[in-house]
C-alpha cells in the first residue's frame, strides 16, 4: 500500500494555480506549451510568481488568454510578443537586455559603485589630527590660562 502511494506521490507533478479543470486544453501538447510560456511570464499583481504558480484574478485571465491565442495557433513567441505588446518587458519574468533594462541589469554594478564611491570620499574627507603645539605655543597658551 505505501508503496502505492510512494509512486503516486513521485509521479504527481507540481501543483500550478490552475484550479479550474475547464482552464485546462484538452490537447496535453498545447496545455504543457501554455503552461511553459507562463512560466516566462510575470503575475503584474504579484510580482514575484510566474502567472501559472499565481492565483491572483488578472493572473488567471492571462493564463486564459494565453491558451486562446495557444488554441488560435499562435507560436510562443507570439504569444509572448503579445503580452510584452500590451504589458511592456516588466511582464517577463526575464526582461531581455536592451537600452531600455539597461539600469534594471546594470543596478548591482551602479550600487557597488556608488557605495565604493561613498567609502573612498569618506576616508578622503577624515579631519587630519592637529599637530602638538610648540614649545612657544604652550608657554603662550599658559601664560593666558594664568591671566
Amino acid at each position: 500500500m505505501s508503496r502505492w502511494l510512494l509512486v503516486f506521490l513521485l509521479l504527481a507533478g507540481p501543483a500550478y494555480a490552475v484550479s479550474d479543470p475547464a482552464e485546462l486544453l484538452p490537447d496535453r501538447h498545447a496545455e504543457l506549451r501554455a503552461e511553459a510560456i507562463g512560466h516566462q511570464l510575470r503575475c503584474l499583481v504579484c510580482q514575484n510568481e510566474s502567472i501559472e504558480e499565481s492565483e491572483a484574478d488578472l493572473a488567471r485571465d492571462l493564463r486564459r488568454i494565453i491558451r486562446q491565442r495557444v488554441q488560435a495557433g499562435d507560436t510562443d513567441q507570439q504569444v509572448i510578443d503579445w503580452m510584452v505588446a500590451r504589458y511592456g518587458d516588466f511582464v517577463r519574468l526575464r526582461p531581455p537586455f536592451n537600452a531600455l533594462t539597461l539600469v534594471l541589469w546594470g543596478s548591482p554594478i551602479i550600487a557597488l559603485g556608488v557605495g565604493l564611491t561613498a567609502v573612498v570620499l569618506s576616508r578622503r574627507r577624515r579631519p587630519t589630527p592637529a599637530a602638538p603645539l610648540s614649545p612657544a605655543e604652550q608657554a603662550r597658551l599658559s601664560e593666558l590660562i594664568d591671566r
